[in-house]
């Protein structure tokens, strides 16, 4: 029995040790886990060897810039409103096939995901392809909406100019079969209005009709099959010289040089109804039918613009081509005008800041049995916007109010805390934005310092006599003016004399 005994200690003895090697490599393993991952993040002294930064075409907005963005917004859902827009909002991704086929060449700058659930995603390239799918998706055939959202775009960026991977786009359309260029006509008096309201400086809206386009290409010789991508090269006579727009045309793309030659008489006009009159009478352009039709209506248009009184800010451009492909009609981009600097230094190159178009068979392509929606909509380029404002906002050094704090409440003794927090209480239940410093027993000076640092135009003071005679002051930062107000009555006064700030 002794013998027994001792030979399953001895086996228990074993299995321990076994077992406590087995604990310990398994301690060993993790241990040198936790110290990879420790040298992956860097030494002892807290040396990171990760670069901190955003990815490349993306940036951070801290509280000034956006305190301008705010502005920016508020100034274009304004306008929105006005002429009757419903907000709507859709995912930031979509099924890989909802956008595949919709932008022409530039289809290879969308984001593919990775597949992570059964289904290929890709990111949002602009809100107007959601927005299709949208009304094909819940059958509506009617509707004047506004979509604000973030879309992302697999660019080469160039943040000095506002050009970003990921950015927001502010997108108005309209939805529905209404009679020609009305419609339209109120898309561009929308853009005129938003970059007269942000006062970016002068500016021109250039119109076209991809049916005049179409007409122009076929007319001048260019085949059928090479519309979209002669209609891209174009496109780019806005950043680069008609030489080399023809010398891509001819070159890269095959088009006869008699071909581009004469897309290049037509594509340098630009003018107003008189072009549009010129161009009606043109022995060519007049016997193509589909040109004739984009040129009726474009003269209906500018009827419309000049009973709207903006066509002084409007120029017929027949090189304004969008390389979009789901474009159908009338086509516009704004662009700003360069002006010189009042100081002589060099003047920031924005390129276009909204742009838009007819788009009458985008619906079609997702709705089951084709049923086409007609729609025109416009885009604002936001993000060249906000560039813009920045900098002028640098420049002119004006000081950036990042909260709408309208009163700072206020102690003008020690171990008055419990006054200020009931105090400060009912302003926010009344309405009223208010703030306090977080301490105890705060220096007065330091109050009145903090409200002149961050543009808080009142301060509410409690004090042991204010709290005797049943008042609060009320003083007045930009003045210095104190005036003792009843404490039924401070929520009121706090209302009138922050609306005249």
């Amino acid at each position: 029995m002794a013998e027994e005994a001792a030979v399953r200690a001895q086996a228990e003895t074993v299995r321990r040790l076994k077992q406590d090697k087995a604990d310990a490599d398994e301690i060993a393993k993790e241990v040198a886990k936790l110290l990879e991952m420790k040298a992956q993040l860097g030494t002892d002294e807290g040396k990171q060897k990760f670069v901190l930064k955003t990815p490349k075409g993306t940036r951070d907005f801290g509280p000034k810039e956006m305190a301008i963005r705010e502005r920016a917004f508020k100034a274009i859902i304004s306008c929105f409103k006005r002429h009757g827009a419903e907000v709507i909002d859709t995912p930031v991704f979509e099924l890989k096939e909802t956008l595949t086929g919709k932008y022409g060449e530039d289809s290879k700058l969308i984001y593919d995901l990775k597949d992570q659930g059964g289904e290929l995603l890709s990111l949002r390239y602009d809100l107007t392809v959601p927005f299709a799918r949208y009304l094909a998706m819940n059958k509506i055939t009617n509707i004047k909406r506004y979509h604000i959202a973030k879309v992302y775009r697999r660019d080469n960026p160039a943040m000095t100019r506002g050009r970003y991977r990921e950015f927001y786009q502010c997108d108005f359309d309209i939805a529905g079969q209404f009679d020609p260029m009305i419609p339209d006509a109120e898309c561009l008096k929308i853009v005129h209005e938003i970059l007269s309201d942000l006062q970016l400086g002068d500016f021109v809206i250039k119109v076209n009709d991809r049916r005049i386009l179409d007409g122009m290409f076929a007319v001048c010789g260019v085949p059928d099959s090479k519309f979209r991508t002669i209609c891209s090269s174009v496109d780019k006579l806005d950043k680069v010289p008609w030489e080399e727009v023809r010398s891509e045309m001819v070159g890269e793309k095959g088009l006869s040089p008699e071909a581009a030659d004469h897309i290049g008489e037509y594509v340098q006009l630009h003018g107003g109804l008189d072009l549009i009159e010129q161009l009606l009478q043109d022995p060519k352009l007049s016997q193509n039918k589909v040109a004739k039709e984009g040129l009726g209506d474009m003269k209906l248009l500018f009827e419309y613009l000049t009973l709207f009184g903006i066509t002084g800010k409007i120029s017929f451009d027949l090189s304004l081509a969008r390389g979009l492909d789901y474009y159908t009609g009338v086509i516009f981009e704004a662009v700003l005008l360069q002006q010189e600097n009042e100081r002589g230094e060099e003047p920031v190159s924005v390129g276009s800041v909204a742009g838009g178009g007819r788009y009458d068979g985008l619906v079609g392509m997702f709705d089951p049995k084709g049923r086409k929606v007609p729609c025109v909509g416009v885009s604002i380029g936001i993000e060249r916007i906000f560039s813009i404002l920045e900098q002028r906002l640098e420049a002119s050094e004006e000081k950036i109010r990042t909260t709408e704090t309208q009163v700072l409440v206020a102690s003008a003794q020690k171990k008055l805390l419990e006054e200020r927090l009931k105090l400060i209480s009912e302003l926010w239940d009344a309405g009223i934005k208010a703030e306090m410093l977080y301490k105890k027993n705060p220096k007065l000076l330091n109050q009145l310092q903090y409200c002149e640092e961050t543009g808080i135009p009142l301060v509410a003071i409690v004090g042991e006599q204010e709290l005797k005679d049943g008042v609060v002051k009320l003083r007045i930062v930009a003045t210095r003016e104190e005036v003792n107000v009843r404490r039924e009555s401070l929520v009121e006064e706090i209302r009138i004399r922050t609306s005249q700030c």
